[in-house]
């Protein structure tokens, strides 16, 4: 008697796919802040031809559609407390408007998972440190956004630490 396991994504494959989405995410709300488009243009342009698109050679990875629409949707939706709150967790004198925008992007998303999802906050910061490294590389941005969101946790979801 064969036992046939159920076809789709491995555990580690949703995972992948989770923080392709995250992201995507975040190039997202860049985009919109650069271009003006709208939310839902951004959106269906990724959906359609960002996700699991070929880049010099090399596939990228398919995201988890749903986690990319919440959080857009919770970014866009919840965009000015979510500022208030990472304008809290900022040094005095450099509020969000005078980040650089795609740090400024990575913290919107964040903050949007941070304060609107059920994720635990260590892996919200995680995700965002590994986000901030793959645009971020060889800088201190990974440091910076690792201080920031800890702080933005720490006050989003204090019971979790």
């Amino acid at each position: 008697m064969s036992t046939a396991r159920p076809t789709g994504p491995s555990r580690d494959e949703k995972r992948q796919m989770k923080s392709a989405a995250r992201l995507y995410a975040v190039q997202a709300l860049f985009q919109m802040e650069a271009s003006g488009q709208t939310v839902e243009k951004v959106r269906v342009e990724f959906e359609t031809y960002r996700f699991g698109e070929e880049v010099a050679g090399e596939e990228l990875a398919e995201g988890d559609v749903g986690l990319f629409r919440q959080l857009l949707e919770d970014t866009v939706n919840w965009q000015a407390p979510i500022d208030q709150l990472t304008d809290r967790a900022l040094v005095a004198k450099w509020p969000i408007a005078r980040i650089d925008p795609t740090i400024r992007a990575l913290f919107r998303v964040a903050g949007a998972e941070l304060t609107q999802s059920d994720t635990p906050p260590k892996v919200v910061i995680n995700e965002y440190v590994d986000v901030a490294r793959a645009f971020f590389p060889e800088g201190r941005e990974p440091k910076f956004v690792n201080a920031v969101l800890d702080h933005m946790a720490r006050e989003a979801k204090p019971e979790a630490f």
